[in-house]
């Protein structure tokens, strides 16, 4: 007797979508299912890691490089594969969402890179996830122009050699697609937004020229980034593309992984492309992490935490020495800033830090870096031309001058600055609005001149939630208490009600978005991931 057919994947409840049969093929579905037989069981195992590990720095309040693990720091001879042609020039990278507009617009837009995001910048509805790999698919066919109803506009990509080189990040390991389940559980998104991207893109990469290439976002250990090596092994087997087609950069955006950023790039050095270093992500994870640390480890107000900040600084600077020591691309962060069409003067000032901010990556040794908005790819461009030059990249400068000891990662106390009454309102006001744009599917929001993502209201409700624990005194001698900050968030939305007008109000998700705000800010057991809550209310 022949053995049973395994079980298909099944989709759940979800509403049916225009083209969705293109997506969602049987053969495609077959290969995520058994990429979930393969893998889930080890990201269970390895998300349940993370919670021993988070429990041993409660018990501790530190970090170290790992013993176990030194050897290999210590070899100097490993180095990880040559970039590919379509990845050797990364010095400016646009990041955006996969919806029809954003696709055609970042690939025109003039940057060496688009992060086609399906994590922090896209709320994980199910239209946004499968119609964003349509929309990828169409653009690689150019098959994507259109016309905007509303207004009419007419967007049509470029020719071939004048588009963006497309990096896909999926999300992290933590979400769950619930609309794709395999007996009854779901399947890792995850492995749904790389599986499908991988399947039905890889070949059609290898024939323009370029490759499967990702982004790995909220790794927090090597053994995380041998999963995803292990995963891209199987895959370019299971589709019979050489080994080594695909390309990881892997996102350093927990204080965890910071530690390990060459055993990282060691366990994918034969599909490793870089590092990237980031902000807000990264300021959550250390509050995460340390929270029970006490005073030393209280951050201020985002914004004051820039990133020449001393334990900033030594973050990237040990991520540009680790990139160029192996042979991998160090990309910088983002510049967040959105354009103003009414206002000149505020976009001078904007702009004038954008650069300051590009000049010193670019002379600390990063080979690119981050904007979110076309407007300020020309400003980043002049930025890496002025240091790179003709060069493709700068990792033959090897900054053996950094020498980043363990405890200067986690030096927080080093800042003078304090979390302030107004850094509370701004945190409150933030995340307010940006999770009631995620609830309606929208994951990457212009907010007071910026573009905010997932990592925003991360960061946001995290502030809140340590000042109120470490019962912060601000500089008008509130105390910052969960009576507080619902005073705050009361404030805000009445604000936001007189604004916007009844109407909207009405036909938003305003009060919903507060009261997920105050859950999570205020809940003595602080959620590892806001997007963990707000997903289950994600329609």
């Amino acid at each position: 007797m022949s053995a049973p057919a395994p079980s298909p994947l099944a989709i759940v409840d979800a509403e049916p979508l225009p083209r969705q049969d293109e997506v969602l093929t049987d053969a495609a579905l077959a290969f995520v299912a058994e990429l979930h037989r393969q893998f889930t069981p080890r990201r269970d195992e390895l998300l349940a890691r993370r919670g021993e590990r988070r429990a041993e720095i409660a018990r501790t309040s530190t970090l170290d490089f790992l013993p176990e693990t030194a050897a290999i720091r210590a070899d100097d001879s490993w180095k990880v594969a040559p970039a590919p042609a379509a990845l050797n020039d990364r010095r400016v990278e646009i990041t955006g969402p996969t919806d029809r507009k954003m696709t055609i617009n970042a690939l025109n837009s003039g940057a060496k890179v688009w992060l086609a995001d399906f994590e922090d910048a896209s709320a994980p509805t199910w239209e946004n996830v499968i119609l964003g790999q349509l929309n990828l698919i169409d653009a690689y066919e150019r098959r994507i122009d259109f016309t905007d109803p509303t207004s009419g506009k007419s967007y049509a990509l470029k020719p071939a050699d004048e588009l963006a080189t497309v990096v896909t990040r999926p999300r992290g390991w933590h979400l769950n697609e619930r609309h794709i389940q395999l007996d009854g559980t779901p399947v890792p998104g995850a492995l749904v937004d790389f599986g499908l991207y991988f399947f039905h893109n890889a070949q059609r990469l290898i024939d323009l020229g370029k490759g499967p290439y990702f982004y790995l976002p909220k790794t927090e250990s090597h053994l995380e980034a041998r999963l995803w090596n292990d995963i891209f092994v199987f895959a370019q087997d299971y589709v019979g593309i050489p080994q080594g087609t695909v390309r990881a950069t892997v996102l350093i955006e927990t204080i965890n992984a910071a530690y390990e950023m060459e055993e990282i790039l060691y366990e994918l050095r034969d599909h490793a492309s870089g590092l990237n270093a980031g902000r807000w992500d990264y300021l959550f994870s250390i509050v995460k992490n340390f929270r029970d640390g006490g005073s030393k480890f209280v951050l201020p107000d985002r914004n004051a935490v820039t990133m020449t900040a001393p334990f900033m600084r030594a973050y990237t600077e040990l991520l540009v020495r680790t990139c160029h020591k192996r042979g991998a691309h160090a990309i910088g962060g983002m510049a967040a800033f959105i354009p103003s069409r009414r206002d000149a003067e505020v976009n001078k000032v904007a702009f004038e830090k954008v650069k300051a901010d590009k000049d010193r990556e670019a002379n600390d040794g990063f080979d690119g870096s981050w904007v979110a908005h076309p407007d300020l790819v020309p400003i980043a461009m002049a930025s890496f031309d002025a240091v790179l030059g003709e060069k493709p990249n700068q990792k033959e400068r090897l900054r053996e001058d950094v020498s980043v000891a363990a405890g200067d990662l986690i030096a927080i106390d080093t800042l003078d600055a304090k979390p302030t009454y107004d850094g509370l309102r701004n945190a409150v006001a933030v995340g307010i609005r940006y999770i009631e744009a995620w609830l309606r599917g929208m994951g990457a929001v212009a907010i007071f001149n910026l573009m905010e993502d997932a990592a925003t209201a991360e960061i946001s409700r995290s502030q809140i939630w340590q000042w109120i624990n470490a019962d912060v005194v601000f500089e008008n001698g509130a105390h910052a208490t969960a009576d507080l900050a619902r005073e705050v968030a009361a404030e805000e939305l009445a604000a936001i009600r007189a604004e916007i007008g009844e109407e909207a109000f009405a036909s938003g998700k305003w009060q919903q978005a507060h009261d997920l705000l105050l859950q999570v800010s205020l809940d003595q057991d602080y959620a590892d991931f806001l997007t963990l809550p707000a997903y289950e209310q994600l329609v």
